[in-house]
């Protein structure tokens, strides 16, 4: 059943997909004239005591939201998202921690090149190595998602109304 809290794809005035937001944010933006919805869920109503709504699926700005950049902030959650919640040494999913693929220790960074999630046993197996000097390898090396990218393959469930937008 979809609730209020349901998805709700935002693109910029220019199509490109800016975020994702739950269906009360997006009928505020509706209501307010700030939106426009481009496509809605045919199946599901809106209903108040007098009248009733479409219930949104992609919505438009109608003025152009300049974003200053659109980099995805380095955190926890987010390189877990990135690395589909499993140990990048030995797939498992649970006990997950964040691991340097260069160790502090030897300068490594706090950069998405150099974070993966890992698994307790792994990140303790490792310890103050290099993958490879730990005789380990990674299942998937680590790079900066793109911002379209991470909106596509990290929000979950994706609607179709949402794959031309977000290029799929």
């Amino acid at each position: 059943m979809k609730t209020l809290n349901g998805n709700v794809l935002i693109l910029n005035q220019d199509y490109q997909p800016l975020s994702v937001c739950n269906v009360r944010r997006s009928l505020l933006l509706l209501f307010l004239e700030k939106a426009e919805m481009l496509h809605e869920r045919p199946d599901f109503k809106i209903r108040t005591v007098s009248s009733e709504f479409d219930f949104p699926s992609v919505i438009r700005l109608r003025k152009y939201a300049r974003i200053p950049f659109k980099n995805i902030v380095l955190t926890r959650k987010n390189i877990m998202k990135r690395d589909g919640n499993r140990c990048q040494y030995c797939g498992s999913s649970s006990d997950l921690t964040i691991d340097h693929v260069i160790p502090k220790s030897r300068n490594g960074k706090d950069t998405w090149d150099n974070l993966v999630t890992a698994c307790n046993s792994c990140n303790h197996k490792k310890g103050n190595k290099t993958p490879s000097e730990a005789g380990m390898k990674l299942k998937k090396e680590p790079y900066r998602p793109n911002h379209i990218i991470f909106l596509r393959d990290y929000m979950g469930q994706i609607e179709d109304p949402w794959k031309p937008y977000l290029y799929m």
